[in-house]
């Protein structure tokens, strides 16, 4: 319903009391004219006129100015004069986002009579079990599927029932699994249907869909769930060891996550363990033996961070250490930073260990004997300043992206916060900036924290002045974490002409010290002019005349 007001809202040329009739009477004139005109079977134009709402909102906004009794008669003449590109309904119609048409659209081709196999592709599928508003998905991942004359498609259908699986579970299995259809991964495919035999047999999987209402639906939703384990398995290894046993697995508990879990609630399992940059298969044991790591709040559940390193073993001197030498990540923290919290430490590779072979318990033990914990006072008065502020959406987001990198809920994250410009999104592309240069994540968090108009600056004025200070100066991007405020300097002002200077006077021999990059970059103008006097007295003239950019006051 809401995806039929949504088009009908689209045709604003048409009175809203004749929106839905312009529709219905579109999706007729638009089947009587595959079938009738086009030749397709009735069935199949029925099928791609009800499932086509966008291009035929389109196509009816095209007629422009409308009339009630001469609509039909005006579509029907319309399609008789303009033919339309049947790919487009097609494609809609089988459940592809119009979006991604510009790369799936052939470019030589209008008509279905142009392609020879499409529609007799479409038919056997459908003719098995295949619904049609799902076909997209085989199109999208596997297309070669469509270019198969009708008996190769059936022969491939009826080989995968040859593994002894009736044709729902085909179905369910080939959506889930689209790359059963590529002729490559003969192996592969053929290990991967003799692991779900024993899932659905052996371990009570397919009682367990049979007794949920055995559609095609419930198998390919269990078969989307076993997909999200399969991949992160990589398919190297037996998914059924993964999900049904194991050493600590014996009893076959996976499968347990398998029926009581959804899979977005699996994914979104996955994706949050995933960020404390744990190996893929890691995740996917961890989740399957650590059941009770589902029901934890991982988004909005807040902790302590000194608090739980300390439960999860660390010893005082470390404790301390991270007092020290990480006062940006202190104080509290949402359960969904956490993963960045840590790697902002440096130590998400070391939570991630403590948890995983059957310790997921600690984790478990810490979140649920949490007591609620108080937010730092400095913090708690400058976010109701945040909130009281002309601008408190773009304030929040501001103060969320610090969160979302690590920072905790402190007075220090605060006073980060206030000498930042920008906004969310753009603050983000400039910490990607740097994360792609090479620069450790904890440690360019540490640089914010040291310098935080480092974020101020545009990525592409981080990008030329990351190159100049690695490729001309010959510096490694290490350096840039002991002088953070290198990059708030003006390349073409600043750094190019001291830089090229300072090099002058050492091919010329005029000085034996070697100057630091902080030394030569952030000292003021005058303190450079009377270093480079001592230097030699005809040195300052030399600058002034060759390197002193001329749009700078002297």
């Amino acid at each position: 319903m809401f995806l039929h007001h949504r088009h009908v809202s689209k045709l604003s040329n048409i009175p809203w009391k004749y929106k839905k009739f312009a529709i219905s009477q579109g999706q007729k004139a638009l089947t009587d004219y595959l079938h009738a005109t086009r030749c397709i079977p009735y069935a199949y134009a029925d099928q791609i006129a009800k499932n086509s709402l966008t291009a035929l909102t389109n196509l009816i906004t095209k007629l422009g100015s409308f009339s009630a009794p001469h609509f039909p008669h005006n579509l029907n003449k319309f399609l008789r004069y303009n033919p339309i590109n049947e790919f487009e309904f097609f494609f809609e119609s089988i459940g592809i986002q119009p979006s991604k048409f510009p790369s799936l659209l052939p470019h030589d081709k209008f008509f279905f009579s142009e392609d020879g196999t499409l529609l007799d592709a479409a038919r056997v599928l459908n003719e098995f079990g295949f619904p049609w508003d799902k076909l997209g998905v085989l199109y999208v991942e596997s297309g070669c599927v469509f270019g198969w004359s009708a008996s190769e498609l059936k022969g491939m259908l009826c080989g995968f029932k040859r593994y002894g699986f009736c044709n729902v579970q085909v179905v369910g299995i080939c959506l889930a699994f689209p790359f059963v259809f590529d002729g490559q991964k003969g192996a592969e495919v053929d290990a991967l249907f003799g692991d779900l035999r024993v899932l659905f047999g052996e371990l009570g999987l397919a009682e367990w869909v049979e007794g949920k209402g055995n559609s095609v639906e419930d198998w390919h939703g269990v078969c989307r769930k076993i997909r999200v384990f399969y991949d992160l398995n990589g398919g190297k290894k037996n998914i059924v060891e993964l999900i049904g046993g194991g050493k600590n697995n014996g009893t076959g508990v996976g499968v347990g996550v398998i029926v009581e879990h959804g899979e977005g609630e699996l994914v979104r399992a996955v994706e949050y363990f995933c960020r404390f940059g744990a190996k893929q298969e890691d995740v996917a044991r961890l989740i399957l033996e650590g059941e009770e790591l589902l029901g934890l709040d991982l988004e909005t559940r807040v902790v302590d961070v000194l608090k739980l390193l300390k439960q999860f073993g660390m010893s005082s001197n470390g404790v301390e250490d991270v007092r020290k030498g990480y006062a940006h990540v202190l104080g509290t923290v949402k359960m969904g930073n956490l993963p960045n919290v840590m790697r902002a430490l440096g130590l998400h590779e070391w939570f991630f260990d403590k948890i995983k072979d059957g310790n997921h318990g600690l984790l478990v033990g810490y979140v649920a004997s949490c007591p609620n914990v108080g937010r730092d006072k400095g913090y708690v008065l400058s976010l109701k300043a945040i909130q009281m502020s002309r601008t408190p959406t773009h304030n929040m987001s501001k103060l969320d992206f610090l969160h979302s990198i690590g920072f905790g809920e402190n007075a220090l994250t605060m006073d980060v916060f206030t000498k930042m410009h920008g906004t969310r999104g753009e603050l983000h592309k400039r910490f990607d900036c740097l994360l792609r240069f090479g620069i450790e994540f904890n440690k360019v968090c540490k640089m914010i924290m040291v310098h935080p108009k480092i974020l101020s600056q545009n990525p592409e004025s981080l990008e030329q002045k990351i190159n100049f200070f690695c490729q001309e100066m010959g510096q490694s991007v290490e350096g840039l974490v002991t002088f953070p405020a290198f990059l708030c300097f003006d390349l073409e002002n600043r750094i190019k002409p001291r830089y090229r200077f300072h090099r002058w006077v050492v091919e010329k021999s005029l000085s034996s010290k070697n100057y630091s990059i902080a030394s030569i970059v952030a000292t003021s103008n005058r303190n450079f002019v009377a270093r480079a006097f001592r230097i030699h007295p005809a040195a300052p003239k030399h600058w002034f005349e060759q390197f002193y950019p001329n749009n700078l006051p002297l």
